[in-house]
């Protein structure tokens, strides 16, 4: 069955980095859009950024400047690169995939803990 599975996550200072990756597996992911969602205590989960099959790019407006969607088809994998991190990105990320095809095909990851403090 179809698997997605995030790392990178972890504790980092305000104004720090992190990349986050999401390696596929069973799918056939050059088909698919990938996006990543993030879910802050309290609030609910919300598209960070997506990066279709074609290769077009999404972001949400907090990550335009900061984030950097890309991916790897020939890796399975779908990365998410952020800069100048601040409290407010702390949240469980999640890694997307979604193909339509007649049907709808969509799957999540477990997501990963990213932690932004002093």
């Amino acid at each position: 069955q179809v698997h997605l599975g995030e790392s990178g996550g972890g504790f980092v200072q305000p104004g720090g980095s992190l990349r986050l990756a999401c390696v596929a597996s069973k799918m056939t992911f050059n088909m698919y859009d990938m996006s990543w969602y993030r879910e802050a205590p309290g609030k609910g989960r919300d598209l960070v950024a997506t990066i279709t099959e074609g290769g077009t790019l999404q972001y949400a407006d907090y990550a335009k400047g900061r984030f950097t969607i890309s991916r790897d088809n020939g890796a399975n994998a779908v990365y998410l690169e952020m800069n100048n991190l601040t409290p407010e990105d702390t949240a469980v990320y999640y890694c997307h995939a979604k193909l339509i095809v007649g049907r709808t095909y969509e799957y999540w990851g477990q997501g990963t803990q990213v932690t932004v403090t002093a």
